[in-house]
């Protein structure tokens, strides 16, 4: 590149090379803190009931992937019922969505046994698994706002406290 001939030439270059890095800058930033939408899927529950992604909008959203076959996700069960009952009548929704691996029937059997207040759905196919960034590591939990932004992703058994403070922010907004 061939350097400016004159002092005000130079000048003019030098601006155009800030606000060019300036504006750089600020598009990385936003790309990094863009939030990524939630999937437009649809959940089934165990009454066979659709859920449509589109009829959580405008309240928080909690969706947590699981099995009756992962230990850690069981240990967590009872802390995710105590939350959803803590910011249920905030606004605060929950799915949980059982692998396809999981059996149907086991499934049933945990969800009534141990009388989930929430919903539960069935992801017999996977769809759900890919819809949400091909997920295969229980468990894992999607909090996601009421203009269906997620907000956070957690893999393996959240901070409790952090995760309370993440909803009531949410919840607030």
């Amino acid at each position: 590149m061939l350097a400016p001939s004159s002092p005000h030439k130079f000048r003019l270059f030098s601006v155009i090379a800030v606000l060019a890095l300036a504006t750089l800058g600020t598009l990385f930033y936003l790309s990094l803190s863009a939030k990524p939408a939630m999937p437009d899927v649809s959940f089934t529950n165990l009454k066979g009931e659709k859920i449509s992604a589109q009829s959580l909008r405008g309240k928080v959203v909690m969706v947590n992937f699981w099995a009756t076959s992962c230990t850690t996700c069981i240990a967590e069960m009872p802390h995710m019922i105590e939350t959803y009952n803590k910011y249920n009548k905030q606004g605060l929704e929950f799915v949980a969505v059982a692998m396809s691996y999981d059996p149907p029937n086991y499934v049933l059997n945990y969800s009534e046994t141990r009388k989930l207040p929430f919903q539960v759905a069935l992801d017999v196919q996977g769809r759900l698994a890919q819809a949400f960034g091909d997920v295969k590591l229980t468990p894992t939990t999607f909090v996601i706002d009421k203009q269906g932004h997620i907000l956070k992703r957690y893999v393996g058994q959240p901070s409790f406290p952090e995760l309370n403070a993440l909803l009531e922010q949410a919840l607030a907004a």
